[in-house]
């Protein structure tokens, strides 16, 4: 996937030359096409580009590229919408037209415009006016339309003789239009100070912390000229006032998205300035993140620093003020996603009680558990997502329910298990509650002891009471949203593993199903029985360089116990040996194992990127099929990462439907080697080997998987120098009738082998047919038998009991019976039949064929007698083998549908002798 982001640019129209005007449909109801000639008047202050290549997993990745722009645009009210859309029209250049797509994000005033063009030149324009018929929604075809016509304001379908392109528009919700903060009229006398002109130094910084812009201002007021600074870190000059390890680094607050507060920076005088900084984090054209820093002399703060809202001490002070309370804490307007609300809360309740560190966690719908959902001041990356027990159990969060302040948590370890480890000494948590039910809990830290008290812890449970009915309408709205999203993932997905019985693709689907969509890596186990142990079938990762690793690892690691209770539980093996192989790679590595160091160089890299790759969270679900474990689907996060509680019900869901597709596919492979195997069975072995005589077979079943139907055909050795030769069409196709080809073809090994003539021997299999009873089934036969001569000449006597009579090729290409026909078999009991006896001269060839040959059909014509014999008029001089071909390509091209009968064609020819 290649992408490109170019904020600001207005880019021409990306309608190749000649392409037709886009076209933009009526809403649902009105199924026509008609010309839309508005130009895109609107300025263009954004666009993103993605080319993605035509693979299944490409539709994921378009609908994270849609999903990305987006949300780094601040238009999260219409991603879901957006998403949907993309995943659509994606998935019908990908899949469908099996092209890559190109995916184009533009953003104007007017809102959200994307564009979705396959390269499918073979393909008719419609022409302007006609009807379209779009579909039904419940099929492939003309969906994505269709969601265009429901979700889009605008859209439209775009052709040229190389491409469709396919696109919508999506208008902007309205947002309240108002300042966010404005302060009172002051007397001058009241104004901040400021030295002379105020300076606002502009420091920019790479992703790894380095300096790369540098302007006047601050080189005025750190003393440093800009080539003098360019290139080094900013934690060369910063005097950070945080203790190392505790808080948040400047490291760290680099990395935030959005940062302020006080710091020092050292001047080349050598003195600490004081200074004010806000920080915000922003990416180039190409994706590149850096940061920009604003900064200005410590009195001078209130240029840049965000107006600060008046606490609110107690309920009656708050009902005294015309203010929103909601709005006094959280501010205007509020972030409209969860996560943006969440953030703004914490960082809120940190500012509000002095803190040094603020959380939030939200419960699941039993109560039992608190997941972790934002963080200031703490490594949130580690701490996302991760859930703790609200009433027992090691780790439990037991001051969750009611206001809770701790004053030195060193006293009591393991209060807060989120706090654990972080430096963080005193903290007052509060109860998120709707209609007292614990919706979630928020508390701040601080890194000194005995910070806070009941006043605070009062102040903080105020707020939160303000809070947690906005809280919770956002976490449903976003529960909502995730339904739906999951909804049409199952539906996906059950589409995908209802389309193969193959077991080896059904396990690559359902890894391929999960990363990255769920997890970042992925195992499937297989049991094959009770008595086996997991076996690890496949493995996959979003990185295929580490794939091989990962396989490595989990194959020194015993399989997780297949346990067939429902759900997702935590398996801590792999990322226990993930740790010890990277402890043991490094400490060779630095010489601390006795041996050369240079013989693991070359391998630390890799087991230290597998040790990354599964260090974090790792769950097991069950693969439960007709009431037996078949396997175990194992999800993986890369180091101190966790799941969500939706993405694990999620791929529960997904675990019942992956385990039936994959025991219906064991089951489907299983019946059909047993029917392959049976089928085989009643084939002849491989053909002998004839002194002077050639002699080719060509058969086909009818039928999908069917390797033997109702035709047959045997050529056996009798005695020295005798042959015996046959084909036979039992009536009907399938797996009935090749039962009675299989009795068949073995009676008349038997029978012949006894010295009985050929009128005998087929008398004696009528018998043995009638004999079933209710299975019988009529037959035809041509059986004969075979004596080369010494002149370079073969005799054969033949016995043609209904069947399509044998056709014989004299070398001067006439062709003419070499039999007459005989009652078949399977009908009457007592039968009267006669052989006839045959010379083939040197050059000659006798064809014998079934009636799927001559009974080839092309709507009312047929390929007949004297089509065969046409046919067979041009062979002459050919060997069997090419006769045969010929006479099977003739009835291929006879008709253009497949073939519904089966078809058995016995070629023999006498070459003659070799003189010297």
């Amino acid at each position: 996937m290649t992408t490109g982001l170019i904020p600001g640019e207005q880019p021409p129209d990306p309608r190749p030359t000649g392409a037709l005007p886009h076209q933009r449909h009526e809403p649902v109801g009105q199924a026509a096409l008609h010309v839309d000639n508005r130009s895109r008047s609107s300025v263009i202050t954004a666009r993103a580009a993605a080319s993605f290549e035509p693979l299944g997993r490409s539709v994921a990745s378009a609908r994270s590229f849609v999903r990305d722009t987006l949300q780094g645009w601040g238009f999260a009210d219409i991603i879901d919408d957006a998403v949907v859309l993309t995943s659509e029209l994606v998935t019908n250049a990908v899949v469908h037209a099996g092209t890559a797509a190109d995916v184009l994000c533009l953003r104007s005033e007017e809102g959200v415009r994307i564009e979705v063009a396959d390269r499918y030149p073979e393909r008719e324009i419609p022409l302007q006016g006609s009807p379209v018929n779009m579909g039904s929604p419940d099929r492939e075809g003309g969906r994505g339309l269709q969601l265009c016509a429901a979700l889009a304001g605008r859209w439209g379908v775009e052709y040229t003789p190389t491409q469709k392109q396919v696109w919508f528009q999506l208008a902007l919700p309205g947002r309240p239009v108002g300042a966010r903060a404005a302060g009172p009229m002051l007397p001058a006398d009241l104004l901040p100070l400021a030295d002379g002109r105020v300076r606002v130094a502009v420091v920019q910084i790479d992703r790894i912390g380095a300096i790369t812009a540098w302007n006047e201002d601050a080189e005025e007021l750190f003393g440093y000229a800009a080539e003098q600074v360019t290139g080094k870190p900013l934690t060369d000059l910063a005097a950070w006032p945080h203790t190392p390890g505790t808080g948040t680094g400047i490291a760290d607050a680099l990395r935030l998205s959005r940062w302020e507060g006080s710091y020092g920076i050292r001047g080349a005088n050598g003195r600490v300035n004081s200074v004010y900084a806000s920080h915000l984090r922003v990416r180039d054209t190409t994706g590149e993140p850096s940061t920009v820093c604003l900064l200005v002399r410590d009195h001078e703060r209130a240029v840049l620093q965000s107006p600060m809202r008046i606490p609110v001490t107690d309920t009656g002070t708050a009902e005294g003020q015309n203010a929103d309370p909601f709005e006094v804490f959280i501010g205007s307007p509020a972030p409209d996603d969860l996560d943006g609300l969440l953030q703004r809360t914490v960082e809120r309740a940190r500012d509000m009680l002095d803190g040094d560190s603020a959380f939030l966690l939200l419960a699941t719908d039993d109560e039992t558990e608190l997941e972790v959902r934002a963080s200031t001041g703490l490594p949130s990356a580690r701490q996302r997502f991760a859930r703790v027990p609200v009433e027992g159990g090691p780790g439990r969060y037991g001051s969750a329910r009611m206001p809770a302040v701790h004053e030195d948590l060193s006293a009591v370890p393991g209060a807060v298990p989120l706090l654990s480890g972080t430096g963080m000494r005193s903290v007052v948590t509060v109860p998120l509650k709707v209609e007292g039910r614990l919706t979630g809990s928020l508390g701040v830290a601080a890194e000194g002891p005995g910070r806070y008290s009941n006043e605070e812890a009062l102040r903080l449970q105020f707020a939160a009471d303000r809070i947690a009915l906005a809280v919770e309408s956002a976490r449903l709205g976003e529960l909502e949203r995730l339904r739906r999203g999951s909804l049409s993932f199952l539906v996906e997905a059950s589409d995908l593993l209802a389309g193969t019985l193959d077991r080896d693709q059904t396990l690559a689907l359902m890894a391929q199903m999960t990363v990255p969509t769920l997890a970042t890596w992925c195992a499937v186990y297989t049991i094959a029985d009770q008595a086996s142990e997991p076996y690890l079938s496949y493995v996959l990762h979003e990185d295929e360089e580490l794939i091989d690793g990962i396989k490595s690892l989990l194959s020194k690691v015993p399989p997780p116990d297949p346990v067939p209770t429902p759900g997702a539980r935590v398996w801590r093996a792999p990322g226990e040996a993930a740790h010890r192989a990277a402890l043991r790679s490094s400490m060779r590595s630095l010489g601390l194992s006795g041996g050369p160091t240079h013989q693991f160089s070359s391998s630390i890299g890799p087991t230290l990127a597998t040790a990354s790759a599964v260090g974090g969270e790792t769950v097991v679900l069950p693969l439960v099929a007709r009431n037996r474990v078949i396997g175990m689907l194992t999800l993986g996060k890369p180091t101190d990462e966790h799941f969500r509680q939706e993405i694990l019900e999620l791929a529960e869901d997904l675990s019942r439907r992956a385990a039936l597709a994959l025991d219906n596919a064991r089951l489907y492979s299983e019946r059909t080697a047993i029917s392959q195997a049976l089928q085989r069975s009643l084939l002849p072995p491989e053909l002998p080997e004839i002194e002077g005589v050639e002699v080719e077979v060509i058969y086909r079943a009818a039928g999908e998987g069917n390797e033997v139907g109702g035709d047959f055909y045997d050529l056996f050795p009798i005695r020295d120098g005798a042959y015996g030769f046959a084909i036979g069409d039992v009536c009907g196709t399938g797996p009935n009738a090749a039962a009675v080809t299989g009795l068949a073809r073995h009676a008349l090994r038997l029978l012949a082998r006894e010295g009985l003539s050929g009128p005998a021997v087929l008398e004696r299999l009528n018998s043995a047919i009638l004999d079933e009873g209710a299975r019988s089934r009529f037959l035809t036969l041509l059986y004969g038998e075979l004596w080369p001569q010494a002149d370079g000449s073969a005799l054969l006597k033949v016995v043609c009991a209904g069947h399509p009579l044998p056709l014989r090729l004299r070398q001067d290409g006439t062709v003419e019976p070499a039999a007459e026909p005989q009652p078949l078999l399977g009908v009457m009991e007592d039968l009267e039949l006669y052989e006839q006896t045959v010379t083939l001269d040197p050059g000659d060839v006798l064809l014998c064929v079934t009636d799927g040959v001559t009974e080839r059909r092309e709507g009312t014509r047929m390929l007949g007698d004297d089509g065969l014999s046409d046919v067979l008029t041009t062979c002459t001089g050919l060997t069997a083998g090419a006769v045969a071909a010929r006479i099977m390509r003739a009835v291929e091209r006879f008709a253009s549908d497949a073939p519904s009968d089966d078809m058995a064609i016995l070629a023999m020819r006498v070459p003659g002798l070799h003189k010297d």
